[in-house]
C-alpha cells in the first residue's frame, strides 16, 4: 500500500493550506507545491512536518489531560458541597 503524501496529510491534518504549510516552515509556496506534487522531500522537510503533526497531538493530548483534571476538581467541588 503506497503511503498517503505527507504534503496533503499535513495540510489536511492541520486545517491550513499549502502556502500556510510553506510560511510555517520558511519555504517558498513553489517549494511546497513540488514537494506535493512529486511526493519527494528532503529529509529535513519530512522530519519537520512529522515533528509539526506530532506537536498537534501531544498538545491535543495535553488539552484533555487538563480537561480531565478540570472535571475531577468539580467533582470534588460537588462532592464537598454535598457534604456540607
Amino acid at each position: 500500500m503506497e503511503e498517503e503524501n505527507l504534503v496533503k496529510k499535513t495540510c489536511r491534518e492541520l486545517g491550513i493550506t499549502q502556502k500556510e504549510l510553506a510560511r510555517q516552515m520558511g519555504v517558498s509556496d513553489s517549494t511546497v507545491r513540488h514537494w506535493n506534487s512529486n511526493n519527494e522531500f528532503p529529509n529535513i522537510a519530512k522530519n519537520f512536518m512529522k515533528l509539526i503533526l506530532e506537536n498537534r497531538e501531544l498538545k491535543n493530548r495535553f488539552q484533555k489531560v487538563e480537561n480531565f483534571l478540570l472535571l475531577i476538581d468539580e467533582v470534588k467541588g460537588v462532592q464537598k458541597m454535598n457534604t456540607l
